[in-house]
């Protein structure tokens, strides 16, 4: 078992890494993922996909460790076990971020990541139905549609931005993504276009690339200094595969750094207490984690205006047999059709917060739909300030890594988690809403006061699922960076991450997107291609 490339991870990253390498024929490729393929109606429905979060099918479901600042709650850290990961699970959600997210990567010791230089990568990966011009193409691998936003909720949401002296943005992704405006999906059609879509699947049947699913890789395998292959397990027994070039982790935010410690690439003293040998002292592995806190607040409408009567027996029935002969109705949307992209002041240089409409509410703890006409808002928190970590808790490579998030262990977050509470109050005060929202179910008028607030900031906080930034880039001067510029592990030959977890810093928005545009990139340096033309688009800056 040889290869020139072995890939680990067959996610969102790691199905454009298997598609990139192995096109121009030359090179041989395996891939390794430990979920299995799966064209279960739960992956390819888009409105399925609140039940992939409920289910280990296709979910990691890791459990965290007890968060202090939520009153010790354990957090579920949902995760892709399947071919596509995340991608093949999450909400569909497509936003790439600010062009200040990157810009920022480039003055922390990133060279090559401004926003100038990331542009063409997303453009590269996109087919998007909105039409091209500079910031957007149509002719990339990965479907983009842009939603209609006609339901009454998301219009009166868009109207009340304006209404509330917010800007507009016809799109989020591209010369302005501050203010209000419809919210991109990775749907096809009115089916979710996960990565094992559009990048493995018209790449499975080459010859030089070997797909192996319901594999776990226990350790990279590490020979003077250099990366010379991955040990795994396949059907109970041990198996090696060697690589001639390059062994790249694409295992995602939590798989990746817990692969680099058990393969004794890590904290010196964290792996000694562990009983692991050195190969490289990075104090950096599994720090940084950043992720998108994420609060809602719930509310009563005024006119039969949400899709709750299709969720019930009957509803769901007839949109169910509708979506299977046709794959449009209810069931081909994830019902985020408008967002918005704000400041939580005006000194503030670019948005922090996002807030997302859906024309429905549900259970918190349950995902069960609330029995009568509701819609509610998320508030999102785009740049926390608190920082956590991933470690292990065993040495044996089945056993899910320790994950902290440490939401709110920097005040900062609730002050800015309060701020946004209140903008979506303001919200749904303004009269584009008169006619359609009626009492405040969650959190409640009762609840007003920043103590009341914060009390239920700690109850009810949640995640967003957007784990990254533990095995960051930086230079190999900065101690707490893990890779390079180009993903390549510090201190360990023929060795890269490519996936979230090398961002520095969360990006503005969800992370898809921006995932699958590092795979991109990279792909081009692991090739040793020249990097795509700079793009030198304006931004929006209010």
């Amino acid at each position: 078992m040889e290869y020139d490339f072995i890939i680990v991870g067959a996610g969102s990253a790691g199905c454009v890494l298997a598609n990139r390498l192995s096109e121009c024929g030359k090179y041989s490729v395996l891939l390794l993922e430990a979920g299995k393929k799966d064209n279960a109606l739960t992956i390819q429905m888009p409105a399925a996909c609140l039940t992939n979060l409920t289910s280990t099918r296709h979910n990691w479901a890791f459990q965290g460790e007890p968060e202090p600042q939520l009153g010790g709650r354990v957090m579920q850290h949902d995760r892709g076990k399947v071919l596509g990961g995340s991608s093949s699970i999450n909400g569909m959600v497509f936003i790439r971020g600010h062009a200040l997210d990157y810009d920022g990567w480039a003055q922390s010791g990133c060279e090559g990541w401004s926003y100038r230089n990331v542009l063409p990568y997303f453009r590269k990966m996109e087919s998007y139905e909105g039409g091209s011009d500079e910031y957007r193409a149509s002719d990339g691998p990965m479907k983009v549609h842009r939603p209609q936003a006609e339901n009454p909720l998301a219009q009166a949401f868009l109207k009340s931005g304006k209404q509330a002296g917010h800007p507009a943005s016809q799109d989020l992704s591209g010369y302005q993504q501050e203010g209000f405006g419809v919210l991109d999906r990775s749907i096809h059609k009115g089916q979710r276009w996960s990565t094992a879509r559009a990048y493995l699947d018209p790449a499975k049947s080459r010859p030089n690339l070997n797909v192996i699913s319901g594999v776990h890789v226990q350790k990279v395998m590490v020979e003077e200094g250099r990366a010379a292959g991955v040990e795994y397990l396949a059907n109970g027994s041990s198996q090696t595969a060697r690589a001639r070039r390059e062994v790249i982790l694409s295992a995602g935010a939590v798989g990746s750094p817990h692969l680099l410690m058990l393969s004794g690439i890590g904290s010196a003293d964290h792996l000694n207490e562990m009983g692991i040998d050195l190969v490289a002292d990075l104090p950096g592995v599994g720090e940084n984690l950043n992720d998108h806190p994420d609060f809602v607040l719930k509310f009563r409408a005024l006119q039969p205006v949400s899709i709750w009567p299709e969720t019930k027996l009957v509803g769901r029935i007839k949109a169910g047999v509708q979506w299977l002969l046709t794959h449009q109705g209810t069931f081909a949307s994830n019902h985020f059709d408008v967002a918005a992209c704000l400041r939580s002041d005006p000194s503030v240089a670019y948005p922090d917060l996002q807030f997302t409409l859906s024309p429905i509410a549900v259970d918190d703890q349950t995902w069960e739909p609330l029995p009568e006409h509701a819609f509610q808002i998320h508030v999102g928190l785009m740049r926390a300030h608190s920082r956590g970590r991933i470690t292990l808790k065993s040495t044996n490579p089945t056993a899910p890594p320790s994950i902290l998030v440490n939401y709110y262990d920097d005040p900062r977050d609730r002050e800015l988690m309060l701020k946004g509470i209140r903008i979506v109050r303001n919200l749904v005060r303004q009269s584009a809403f008169e006619e359609l929202c009626g009492e405040e179910i969650f959190p409640g008028d009762s609840a007003q006061s920043d103590e009341d607030l914060n009390q239920l900031l700690t109850t009810n906080t949640a995640s967003q699922w957007h784990l990254s930034g533990t095995a960051r880039m930086g230079r190999a001067t900065d101690q707490m960076a893990v890779t390079d510029a180009n993903g390549c592990v510090h201190g360990v030959k023929a060795l890269r991450v490519v996936d979230a977890s090398i961002m520095p810093l969360v990006t503005n928005g969800n992370t898809n997107a921006p995932t699958i545009m590092i795979a991109e990139k990279l792909s081009d340096s692991i090739l040793g291609k020249t990097p795509l033309p700079e793009i030198d688009a304006p931004v929006w800056s209010g």
